[in-house]
């Protein structure tokens, strides 16, 4: 069946039913009715999608990835998937790259999805209302909130750890064992983003145990998260000189790319520097030595996620913020000294 079949049967010209079927505003609502009816029974699909721009309604929920790398999210995405499918709803899921806008990319995918609602798998901390007003469908940010931006909090929801705190408390930890030379590798010192929390979390550590800051044991890699930008970073802070007994990374796959820089440079893990992270990965219990994390629970982020959205979108609930607490899993990346 092609679209002129459809606007024989109903009576209509090609382009009546083109409108239709693109949600154009330009067709008379008994017309529309007519063409998706006829549709709808008839089975026929667009070539330029399927089923779900011909659906008055959906049963749908998005989730925009951003950052196709990022091994902490495939563990969030398999409960989110679960969780919405036990729900009654359907996932919609849409990968972005670190670098792209993933507000335009998630209002793009709920008006082409008829979207009910959508989560966010990662994002910008910085959101402005002028921003999220693209976003027409309640949105729960997984991972992160607006700890930057102007959104007021009664308008959008979110699940995340406390960075901060967090990367205080594995710096403490470091600071516990006798450390005070403590070096830290950190896509961004001030971009705003999980980065910026969590070095400001690293320094607030070292000022109340008493420990100055030294910014020759600070590395930047320019914004990035990858394992080469970590690996090249760690090598760039050891040819420096400077000198330090352990090291704070801001996720688990850079902790892994800086352990083999340090190796590769003859800096033995932990005897020669301790190494501790955040996020608690799977694969960084199965690196040599297995890696000292701070553990998001990756399962309680996703299950919240989608509670909130359903609360909302069934009327059971309203925006809300949710803090879930970290855990230290001690490995043997860390030596007492």
């Amino acid at each position: 069946m092609t679209i002129k079949d459809i606007a024989k049967a109903c009576g209509v010209g090609v382009s009546t039913v083109s409108r239709v079927l693109n949600n154009k505003p330009d067709v008379s609502e008994a017309v529309r009715i007519k063409v998706l009816d006829f549709v709808e029974k008839s089975g026929y699909i667009p070539n330029n999608s399927a089923r779900d721009l011909v659906k008055r309604s959906s049963d749908s929920i998005g989730v925009i990835v951003r950052g196709m790398g990022n091994l902490f999210f495939s563990s969030i995405l398999k409960t989110i998937s679960t969780e919405i499918d036990k729900n009654g709803y359907t996932m919609v899921v849409h990968f972005i790259d670190s670098g792209e806008d993933e507000v335009k990319a998630g209002a793009v995918l709920e008006r082409e999805k008829k979207l009910r609602g959508l989560i966010f798998l990662g994002g910008r901390y910085d959101y402005s209302p002028e921003e999220v007003a693209l976003i027409g469908v309640p949105y729960v940010c997984c991972s992160y909130s607006n700890s930057f931006g102007t959104v007021k909090e009664e308008n959008y929801s979110s699940v995340s750890v406390d960075d901060y705190q967090t990367a205080y408390k594995a710096v403490k930890y470091l600071i516990d064992s006798g450390h005070r030379r403590i070096a830290a590798l950190v896509p961004a010192c001030c971009d705003r983003s999980v980065s910026q929390l969590r070095f400001n979390g690293y320094k607030a550590a070292l000022k109340d145990s008493g420990i100055n800051f030294d910014e020759a044991l600070v590395m930047e890699t320019g914004g990035h998260y990858g394992l080469n930008e970590a690996y090249e970073g760690t090598m760039a802070l050891a040819e420096r000189g400077a000198e330090f007994t352990a090291l704070f990374t801001v996720s688990d796959s850079t902790a892994i790319a800086a352990m083999k820089a340090l190796e590769e440079r003859g800096i033995r893990v932990p005897e020669d520097c301790s190494v501790i992270a955040i996020d608690g990965l799977n694969v960084s219990q199965y690196v040599s030595p297995t890696l000292t994390t701070m553990v998001q629970p990756a399962d309680e982020m996703g299950r919240e996620c989608v509670r909130i959205l359903a609360d909302i979108l069934e009327g059971r609930g309203k925006n809300r913020h949710v803090r879930v607490e970290t855990a230290l899993r001690d490995g043997a990346s860390v030596k007492s000294i």
